[in-house]
């Protein structure tokens, strides 16, 4: 009996011993722990896209904190305009009617193998916008002009996800091309399609920040 008894609490020393060594070299990390590396970056965006049938510029920044090389949460906000190039070929009797707006709202990044030189991040926004009815010809003519024509703006919701390839230029510097969807809630103007604002985006991103 003493000896499977002296056994015992040798088995449970020798356990308890290995377990600390274990728990010492692989604790458990937390959002706040000294061993994650936290950093953060802002960021603009450049790109193309399709809106109503109409080549559009979409331009915007963005700013997130990194946990740990895996996560970005932080801001985003985009603006656009479409029909940019029938600015030049409007006049008065043919005005060319343009749709311009702009949406913003929670960013969540996914980050993978954010340390190697190339890499994938999965920004998505979630938010709302709104857009509205211009003239290129002469926005600040337009209700003189046009006194009966019945345009407006309208605010949506919107989803928007995408991939990126990233690439580490340098300690603070990270470039991405990457494409993303625009998933909106339908929209009420005159003359336009209520799905006018759904489509892909193909871009640039800047980041500058720490990594």
């Amino acid at each position: 009996m003493k000896k499977t008894l002296v056994s015992l609490l040798l088995g449970i020393a020798f356990f308890a011993s290995n377990a600390q060594d274990m728990y010492e070299n692989d604790q458990i990390r937390t959002l706040f722990s000294e061993s994650h590396s936290n950093g953060g970056y802002g960021a603009f965006t450049v790109s193309y896209s399709n809106i109503g049938g109409y080549d559009a510029v979409v331009t915007g920044g963005r700013g997130a904190f990194i946990f740990d090389h895996a996560l970005a949460i932080g801001l985003a906000g985009y603006g656009f305009v479409n029909n940019l190039d029938n600015y030049y070929h409007s006049d008065i009797e043919n005005p060319a009617l343009s749709l311009a707006g702009g949406y913003g709202g929670l960013l969540i990044e996914p980050i993978v193998s954010g340390k190697s030189p190339v890499h994938l991040s999965f920004p998505i926004l979630i938010g709302g916008g709104g857009v509205s009815q211009v003239d290129m010809y002469s926005w600040e003519h337009w209700d003189s002009r046009f006194p009966d024509y019945e345009y407006g703006y309208d605010a949506y919701f919107v989803v928007e996800p995408g991939v990126e390839l990233e690439f580490n230029v340098a300690r603070f510097f990270r470039l991405a091309a990457g494409v993303s969807y625009r998933h909106t809630s339908k929209i009420q103007l005159k003359d336009v399609e209520p799905n006018a604002l759904k489509g892909l985006n193909f871009g640039m991103t800047f980041k500058f920040g720490k990594f």
